[in-house]
C-alpha cells in the first residue's frame, strides 16, 4: 500500500500494521490516523481470504505516544471540530474491536493515552519488558479517548480503571500482565517472531467461527441471557453449515488428525 505513516505487510497469512512515525514516538497525527485507517480497511477486505490474523505494532522505541500534543496546541480546534475528529477515530476503534480475525498488539515501548487504548483494543496484548502503559489524559486535563472508557474497565475492573485514569500513572509490562491488560510478556530480541508464532497458530482455525464468537463475546457483558442464547443459536446454525465444519467432522469420523489443534501447534 502507498502509505507513509502506517505500513501494512502480509506474509504467510499474517498481516502486520506498523505505526510509522518513530521520530514522534508514533504519536497519532492526522496523517498517521488516515494511513492507519487505510491499512485497517485493506485487512478487513482480505480477512479470511489471505489474512488469518493481524498484528499491530509501532516502529522504533515506542508503540504509540497517544495524541499529537504539539498539533493540539497549534490547531486550537473548536469543540465541534474536536468532537468530529474523535468520532472519526471511533470508526477505527470499532473496526479493530470487531475485526473478525484474531488481533494482537505488540507493545514494544510506551503506549500512552490514545496509544494505550489502541493497544488494548486488540484481542491479545503482547508486551516487551520495555512496554509502558499510561492513561496520560489526566496529566493535561483530559479524559480517556480512543475507546478507553470501553476497553479499560473490561480488562482490569472498574476500581482499577478509575485508579489508572485518575492518577495517570505509568504501568510497566509485568504489572500490566498482573492486572489483565497484557496476555504475554515477550523477549525484546524475539518479540515480533514470538508474536508471529502465536498469530500463525490461527491459520488453520475457522475464521468464521472466531469472527462470530468474537462479535458475541464483545457484547456479552451488556446483554441479558435470553439475548445471548438467541445469538448463540443463530451463530451455531451459521457455523454448522460451513465447509470448514463439515470437513472437520469428516476428519473426526475418519479418525484423522484435526487440522486445528492448539496444543500440538504450540508444541511444534
Amino acid at each position: 500500500m502507498d502509505t507513509q505513516y502506517a505500513l501494512l505487510d502480509v506474509e504467510e497469512e499474517i498481516a502486520v500494521i506498523t505505526l510509522n512515525r518513530p521520530a514522534a514516538l508514533n504519536a497519532l497525527s492526522a496523517g498517521l490516523s488516515e494511513d492507519l485507517g487505510r491499512c485497517i480497511d485493506e485487512v478487513k477486505e482480505r480477512a479470511g481470504k489471505d489474512i488469518k490474523a493481524l498484528i499491530l505494532t509501532g516502529a522504533g522505541k515506542a508503540f504509540c505516544a497517544g495524541g499529537d500534543i504539539k498539533a493540539m496546541r497549534s490547531q486550537q480546534r473548536t469543540p465541534e471540530r474536536q468532537r468530529a475528529g474523535l468520532r472519526n477515530s471511533h470508526h477505527r476503534m470499532l473496526d479493530l474491536l470487531n475485526m473478525e480475525l484474531p488481533v494482537i498488539s505488540l507493545v514494544n515501548g510506551p503506549a500512552a493515552g490514545a496509544g494505550a487504548n489502541l493497544a488494548l483494543a486488540a484481542d491479545f496484548v503482547f508486551a516487551t519488558p520495555r512496554a509502558m502503559f499510561m492513561q496520560a489524559f489526566g496529566r493535561i486535563g483530559l479524559v480517556p479517548d480512543w475507546g478507553g472508557f470501553y476497553v479499560l474497565p473490561r480488562l482490569v475492573g472498574l476500581q482499577v480503571a478509575k485508579e489508572l485514569v485518575f492518577t495517570a500513572r505509568k504501568v510497566g509490562a509485568q504489572e500490566a500482565q498482573s492486572l489483565g491488560m497484557v496476555h504475554t510478556v515477550v523477549s525484546e530480541d524475539t518479540a515480533l517472531a514470538e508474536t508471529k508464532a502465536f498469530a500463525g497458530r490461527f491459520r488453520n482455525a475457522s475464521t468464521m467461527a472466531i469472527g462470530v464468537a468474537k462479535n458475541i463475546l464483545n457484547q456479552s457483558s451488556n446483554l441479558d441471557v435470553r439475548t445471548l442464547l438467541e445469538m448463540e443459536a443463530n451463530a451455531q446454525a451459521l457455523c454448522s453449515s460451513s465447509d470448514y465444519h463439515r470437513a472437520a467432522v469428516k476428519r473426526f469420523v475418519d479418525k484423522e488428525p484435526s487440522i486445528y489443534d492448539w496444543e500440538k501447534l504450540s508444541a511444534g
